[in-house]
């Protein structure tokens, strides 16, 4: 699969990304609910070099936020995470998806509910494939989850940026943050 990088579209690098960008990054896009403190949580860890918030895995091209409110478009809320691979690692990216939100609830996140708050992780490679469902299977083992975890793990499909308006949200002052992680409680 090729990927874009986003540093290279000059898109939304976090605060500390490194004057130099590294040869090789990797995407990371995950669905856990309203994207905007999803994205927020994700420009806190190390080794990430830039964010985006968008759509995926639905199946209208070219998606706007009033499309894919209604429900008809198939899209997740997403957020696509671009990372050095020698400061974190996808493991690392996967702790804090699975601790930003629910992943028992279908298509619902605290007050928002719908298909488009649904919990998502749309894989880059068979090995975050791998690392997703075997992360998954040892959270639902560990009984600290009250039901079954329903998140979808799918191949990527086409990432649709989100409006301008969107990116870096909270950051701008939009919103409080609202994902609160379980480990904190």
């Amino acid at each position: 699969m090729s990927t874009t990088r986003l540093s290279n579209l000059g898109l939304f690098l976090t605060p500390d990304s490194p004057s130099k960008l590294p040869e090789k990054t990797e995407l990371a896009t995950f669905g856990a609910g309203c994207f905007w403190g999803v994205e927020a949580e994700f420009r806190k860890l190390p080794g990430v070099i830039a964010t985006a918030v968008g759509y995926e895995g639905g199946h209208t091209p070219n998606p706007n936020y009033r499309q894919v409110c209604t429900g008809t478009t198939g899209h997740a809320e997403v957020v696509q995470v671009e990372y050095d691979p020698k400061i974190s690692t996808f493991e690392k990216m996967i702790a804090l998806f699975w601790d930003l939100h629910d992943p028992t609830t279908l298509n619902r996140q605290g007050p928002d509910v719908g298909e488009q708050y649904r919990s998502a992780v749309f894989f880059h490679s068979e090995a975050q494939k791998k690392t997703a469902e075997l992360t998954r299977d040892r959270l639902n083992a560990s009984g600290e989850l009250r039901a079954k975890i329903v998140t979808e793990i799918t191949p990527t499909s086409t990432f649709y940026k989100a409006e301008d308006y969107h990116q870096q949200y909270v950051e701008k002052g939009g919103a409080a943050a609202c994902h609160f992680r379980r480990s904190a409680h």
